[in-house]
């Protein structure tokens, strides 16, 4: 959860670089949001995800949550190239998304994984994500 305010904190730095229309500083910024996305969104997937898909309960959910880490880099790339009017839609996903990991598969993965799970789901994670 630490890595989702990290998250948050670098769009709101693209969120300013977008209202500026500055191409250069947008540009950074994405990339540096970009570098802490797609680092996180790796590790959730073959990590924490693909523990948990294994229990029926969660699979539908789980999808969702890796449909929306595939459009929020499409939508991040896009902006990057220009589009600086659709951030207001990639940050409301963005928001929405954490939201829907920290509010609804964090607590659930705490309860449904024993000790076992936790150490595949580190086994899993890429280092320095």
């Amino acid at each position: 959860m630490t890595e989702h305010t990290e998250i948050i904190n670098a769009a709101g730095e693209l969120r300013r670089a977008c209202r500026t229309g500055d191409q250069a500083v947008v540009e950074t910024t994405a990339d540096a949001l970009a570098d802490l996305l797609s680092p996180h969104t790796r590790a959730e997937e073959v990590g924490l995800f693909a523990v948990m898909r294994r229990g029926e309960q969660f699979t539908d959910h789980i999808d969702d949550l890796c449909r929306e880490h595939t459009t929020l880099d499409a939508q991040l790339a896009e902006i990057r190239a220009g589009g600086h009017a659709s951030f207001p839609v990639f940050e409301d996903l963005l928001r929405h998304h954490i939201d829907r990991e920290d509010n609804g598969l964090f607590p659930a993965a705490a309860i449904a994984l024993d000790g076992p799970d936790w150490v595949e789901v580190d086994d899993n994670t890429p280092l320095g994500r």
